[in-house]
Order: C-alpha cells, then sequence, then structure tokens
C-alpha cells in the first residue's frame, strides 16, 4: 500500500459508503415488510376472521422479511470489520450473525410445519 498512498484512504471512504448503502437497505426492508405484513394481516383479519391459520402466515411473512434485513445488516458488519477489525466490531458482527442463524433455523422449521399442514388438509372446492 505505500505505494499507493490514496488506496487505503480510498478503500476507506468506498467501504463506508458501501456499509451506509447496507444498513439503508436494512432498514428499508425492514419498513417494507412491515407494510407487507399490515396488508396481509389486514386481508386475513377480513377473510378468515382472527384464527391462529392467519397468524402464522403474517408471522411467517414479517420473519422472512427480518431475515432478509439481518442478511444486508450482516454484510455492512462485515464490511465495517474487513476496514477496521475492533473487538467491538466483531462482537457486533458476531451477534448479528447468531441472530440471523437462529432466526432462518426456526423460519424454516415454521414453513416446513406449515407446508405440511397445507398439504395435509384437502382443498375445498367452490
Amino acid at each position: 500500500m505505500a505505494s499507493f498512498p490514496g488506496l487505503e484512504q480510498g478503500l476507506a471512504l468506498l467501504a463506508t459508503a458501501l456499509r451506509t448503502v447496507l444498513e439503508a437497505l436494512s432498514l428499508c426492508t425492514v419498513l417494507l415488510g412491515l407494510l407487507v405484513t399490515l396488508r396481509q394481516a389486514w386481508r386475513a383479519w377480513r377473510r378468515r376472521g382472527r384464527g391462529p391459520a392467519g397468524f402464522r402466515g403474517v408471522r411467517l411473512t414479517f420473519g422472512s422479511w427480518l431475515a432478509m434485513a439481518l442478511e444486508f445488516q450482516l454484510g455492512a458488519d462485515i464490511v465495517a470489520t474487513s476496514t477496521s477489525p475492533t473487538g467491538s466490531h466483531l462482537v457486533q458482527l458476531a451477534v448479528v450473525a447468531v441472530i440471523r442463524t437462529l432466526l432462518n433455523v426456526f423460519l424454516a422449521r415454521d414453513l416446513e410445519s406449515e407446508q405440511a399442514q397445507q398439504a395435509s388438509v384437502p382443498e375445498a372446492r367452490p
């Protein structure tokens, strides 16, 4: 890096910009997921009432959006850690990775359970 004095500062600036974009995408994903989920909840409430099946679908939808937002947040933390690997950045990266992994595991279980339950229920014919 000594032969390219501005390269390190340029990379640090690029990493900061990329981290900001990824964090903004994470926030936008949560907001969009909330709006989609509220819309789905409203429709489910109007059609079927307040049964557990409607709630499960709404919960799975929002959980999927949260998992995507955590992916963006994980990317932002990886970028931050690659440019300045401090102890606090590493801890933050580890926490987000653990939360994301646990959320994905539970979401996958719930999706499999929901699919199995839907496959066992015969379709209603009009």
